[in-house]
């Protein structure tokens, strides 16, 4: 009977979780929708009364910002599998406060631009990088607000005892996702501007 169970339970083991299943069926999305936009700039800056722009720094620090998260997250996935609660809750929490940091530092970056009369009328590069750039600020929202829920359900006594690291590892790999989809963003709008 235990040889069967052992079997069920290494079956079991090989199939991947419902919930992250279903991110990576999200993040092919996802990828799908930045790669029609960029293609879409690539064909679209050849055309007549394209315009051009500095890229403001605070685009670079906000880079820093979330790589910088994709770490923290990271440790704090291993201190819940430790069932290290406190430092888990502690680089959850920094990695809320640098998504948070890393949205403020976009919308700041993205006056920045505004008052340099890069809008959205027109035609050039700044109109598709609000779009493509605004679009990214959203899922990093997203995963902000995940990582929010996760914090929340971290302080609740009834969570730690499950120690379920599914909800975790979803998070922590849609963070790291968005950490690398700003990065090639970022490479793409400064290599191919």
């Amino acid at each position: 009977m235990s040889v069967v169970m052992n079997s069920a339970v290494t079956e079991q083991r090989k199939k991947i979780h419902p919930h992250k299943f279903t991110m990576w069926v999200a993040i092919a999305s996802i990828i799908m929708m930045f790669a029609g936009l960029t293609s879409a700039y690539i064909v679209k800056r050849d055309q007549p009364g394209w315009t051009s722009f500095t890229m403001p720094m605070l685009f670079w620090y906000s880079t820093a910002v979330l790589v910088v998260s994709s770490l923290t997250i990271q440790l704090s996935l291993k201190y819940f599998k430790e069932r290290a609660m406190l430092k888990y809750r502690r680089m959850l929490t920094v990695t809320f406060l640098l998504g948070i940091l890393f949205i403020v530092m976009q919308i700041l970056g993205f006056k920045q631009l505004w008052n340099t009369g890069i809008q959205l009328n027109g035609s050039g590069a700044g109109q598709f990088m609000y779009i493509i750039f605004g679009l990214h600020a959203i899922h990093v929202l997203g995963g902000v607000i995940t990582l929010l829920v996760l914090f929340l359900k971290g302080m609740s006594r009834s969570t730690i005892k499950s120690y379920n690291a599914v909800p975790i590892e979803v998070a922590s790999t849609y963070w790291h996702f968005v950490d690398i989809l700003w990065v090639y963003l970022f490479i793409f709008f400064i290599w191919i501007h």
